[in-house]
């Protein structure tokens, strides 16, 4: 009887002792390999998504932008800028900017308006510019950059 009592005293001392540092320094790598490697499948997503918002984005303004040309200036061919749209409430003042904080660029040629975003490095004429007429190989291009 005795022997069974100190199996149990033991196994009761066992059970009570908490949790040591090398468990939970275990316990601490597996939690950083699992967010590492979320990470690694998250950001290019994240990279990829912000590509497709700008180019939405870019999209409204040109819209915005021919219908004042074609309401406000009667077919003129003056290009209208960002505050040009503000002014005539055609977009809303919050969202002149692209994902990455920089202002949307209205250029026209003709009867051309294109929307250009300077893209992640915020320079334009770099291969990460976003244009409103992207495709989703473009997408997939300028996310990968």
């Amino acid at each position: 009887m005795k022997v069974k009592a100190n199996r149990i005293r033991k196994w009761k001392r066992a059970a009570s002792r908490g949790v040591t540092l090398v468990e939970v320094l275990i316990v601490l790598a597996i939690m950083a390999i699992i967010a590492g490697g979320a990470t690694a499948l998250v950001f290019p997503q994240l990279k990829k998504s912000r590509v497709k918002s700008a180019v939405l984005s870019a999209g409204v303004i040109k819209t915005a932008a021919q219908q004042y040309q074609q309401l406000e200036m009667a077919g003129s061919s003056t290009c209208p800028t960002l505050k040009d749209l503000i002014d005539g409430k055609q977009i809303d003042a919050k969202k002149t900017d692209d994902p990455w904080g920089t202002p949307f660029k209205i250029t026209c040629e003709g009867d051309e308006i294109t929307v250009i975003s300077a893209g992640a490095d915020r320079k334009e004429g770099t291969p990460d510019d976003v244009k409103d007429d992207f495709k989703d190989a473009d997408i997939k291009r300028v996310g990968d950059l």
